[in-house]
């Protein structure tokens, strides 16, 4: 595949018309840097989703930059300037977000103490893993690892309410499946 560099005295008359708010110029400015963008981006991605998210970013970069363009320079490398930065901040995002130490998927639930008297440790793990994993990830990361609900929101993406909600759900369905015999409300905050 070869792929072709959009003409630099095009691309320079398009910006200067965008610039001036005409929406038209913009689809064609679009159409012609929407491929050099996103090969940029692929040779630095291997994922093609978060590559097309990422062109996306680069051309609301664009949009707010927009006045910052000079038309006495050539275009191309303005535009890949933006779409560098566009990865670097997702680079720099990626490295500082948190990854989880531990896979909820295959953690050996541990199980309190006073427990031992309501359930058989085996029967609440097996009681666990038969929780969807829409429940089972708060109320693990909630009751065994210490997670707050809003850490849980934020690790889920969903609202604060909503992680106690599952939570507690969860809970309630784990107590149906042991049979009542697990702690009662009281004992679970």
């Amino acid at each position: 595949m070869t792929l072709r560099t959009p003409d630099d005295v095009q691309l320079r008359a398009l910006m200067v018309s965008y610039q001036a708010g005409s929406l038209t110029a913009f689809d064609e400015l679009y159409a012609l840097l929407e491929p050099p963008i996103r090969h940029f981006l692929r040779r630095r991605i291997p994922e093609a989703e978060l590559a097309r998210d990422l062109v996306q970013d680069t051309f609301l970069q664009l949009h707010r930059a927009r006045h910052t363009f000079d038309p006495a320079y050539p275009a191309m490398p303005w535009v890949i300037a933006i779409a560098r930065h566009v990865w670097l901040m997702h680079e720099r995002t990626r490295r500082r977000r948190p990854r989880p130490t531990v896979d909820v998927e295959t953690i050996g639930a541990s199980v309190r103490a006073e427990a031992d008297g309501y359930a058989d440790r085996a029967d609440v793990r097996a009681a666990l893993s038969g929780l969807t994993a829409e429940r089972r990830k708060p109320l693990v990361w909630h009751h065994m690892i210490g997670l707050s609900f809003r850490d849980i929101a934020a690790k889920l993406g969903i609202r604060e309410d909503a992680a106690k909600l599952r939570s507690s759900r969860g809970m309630a369905e784990l107590r149906k499946r042991l049979g009542g015999k697990g702690p009662g409300k009281e004992d679970c905050s």
